[in-house]
């Protein structure tokens, strides 16, 4: 399905004369499983090639309350403001840690659940330190120690506080004692956004049995209640900051970035079930056992539709000193050829990396290289580009192939599997 209707490039060897095609584009947004694999490779690929230097880093994750969530699915300029009080308030902590410094940090933005439920939270990639200057205008990297649960529950509470201040401030929200809950009526809202209403809920969009609950599977025993470490909670806002990674960790910093920007959907949990219902499995059951939800075709259509992002609503944000307008950015981030400069305290004008080109990103998402022949080793060129969906299926056809889907080499949720500080 996924070949049939991408645009394809012919390439050929210039010494055995050999030919190949190339899938390059399948034209779709939100959930293509070949254009989610390579997204995360390369989002994994620039930060830690381009962007974050060789220092500690861990990983703090946010999660909002249901009503936030349904507010920043349907508003993405709201998640703007969010994000700025929630980067401040942990610049803040590791600030008061350390003293008068400079924080960093990369944000990527989630909006799905392990369910295929809209939940917009945040990754943030940050420094386990700080950055100081001294007394020659140098840049010093200060360690941090990592945040206690008792620590971690001031940021959490203050995050709590200015959010709800800042979007009742807005007009977005109005509070009571218990809840905050959205001040307009979603039904008089865009039809995406009942749909999101639902979605977030758990709920199924479509009819019949439109508002009820989804389906789920039950196969293990309920757990109980159990404290968590490296969690703190306030007001239906979750920190947690349980993994991270040593200044040599490369690979697992790697790894951590290709979980925290995966595809929403995980092809190889979907299946479907005898009745033609579609069968989704966890990421990590519930704690009452449930393993799996059911969805019918057109419920799960929905689904699929509400996980597609706005456009034009940037997923990947920059603070502190890896933002573009810091003047200190460039003696920081990793560049080919810097390191002199970079001890010099300057920025080379001379140090700025591309980005990776099509055949780069092939060979390090889905081991394909397009440069070079297999047959005989030579030289591959680019001789044609294919986008008649009517000439691509000929071509399959005429060659024999069927219209699949190719796996990448890496999987899409490289999930850093629970590894911890060590």
């Amino acid at each position: 399905m996924w070949l049939a209707r991408a645009w394809f490039s012919a390439v050929k060897c210039d010494s055995c004369q050999a030919k190949k095609l190339v899938a390059f584009s399948c034209k779709r947004r939100g959930f293509c499983p070949s254009c989610g694999a390579r997204r995360m490779a390369e989002t994994a690929a620039l930060l830690v090639d381009n962007v974050l230097p060789q220092q500690p880093v861990r990983q703090w994750v946010l999660s909002l309350p249901f009503a936030l969530r349904y507010l920043l699915a349907t508003r993405p300029e709201v998640v703007t403001q969010v994000l700025g009080i929630v980067y401040r308030a942990i610049s803040s902590h590791l600030i008061r840690k350390a003293g008068l410094t400079r924080a960093s940090a990369v944000t990527l933005i989630q909006r799905f659940g392990s369910a295929l439920n809209p939940n917009v939270h945040f990754h943030l990639l940050v420094l386990d330190g700080v950055y100081r200057r001294d007394g020659e205008d140098r840049l010093r990297f200060v360690p941090v120690p990592a945040p206690s649960t008792e620590e971690l529950k001031r940021p959490v509470q203050r995050i709590a506080e200015r959010i709800g201040r800042s979007l009742e401030r807005s007009g977005l929200i109005t509070r009571d004692i218990d809840n905050a809950y959205l001040a307009f009526d979603p039904s008089e809202e865009a039809p995406m956004h009942g749909l999101l209403g639902h979605s977030i809920t758990y709920r199924i969009a479509t009819d019949p049995r439109e508002g009820q609950k989804v389906f789920t599977l039950q196969t293990l025993p309920a757990e109980p209640d159990a404290p968590r470490r490296e969690v703190a909670e306030s007001s239906g806002f979750s920190l947690h900051t349980g993994i991270a990674a040593k200044a040599l960790q490369r690979d697992k910093v790697e790894r951590l970035a290709r979980y925290v920007s995966r595809p929403p959907v995980a092809t190889e949990r979907l299946s479907l079930t005898q009745g033609g219902n579609v069968r989704y499995a966890l990421k990590t059951p519930y704690r009452d056992g449930t393993t799996h939800v059911i969805f019918e075709p057109e419920d799960f259509v929905a689904r699929l539709a509400a996980l597609v992002p706005k456009p034009r609503a940037h997923l990947t944000r920059y603070h502190g000193v890896f933002a573009p307008a810091s003047p200190d950015r460039a003696r920081i981030v990793p560049r080919t050829g810097a390191a002199t400069a970079n001890e010099r305290g300057e920025a080379a004008a001379t140090d700025r990396q591309r980005a990776m080109s099509w055949a780069q990103r092939l060979r390090r998402v889905f081991a394909i290289d397009i440069e070079t022949c297999r047959q005989c080793g030579g030289r591959l060129r680019v001789i044609a580009s294919i986008e008649a969906p009517a000439v691509i299926e000929r071509i399959l056809e005429r060659l024999g192939r069927d219209a699949g889907s190719v796996d990448p080499a890496h999987p899409s949720r490289a999930s850093p599997k629970g590894d911890r500080l060590v």
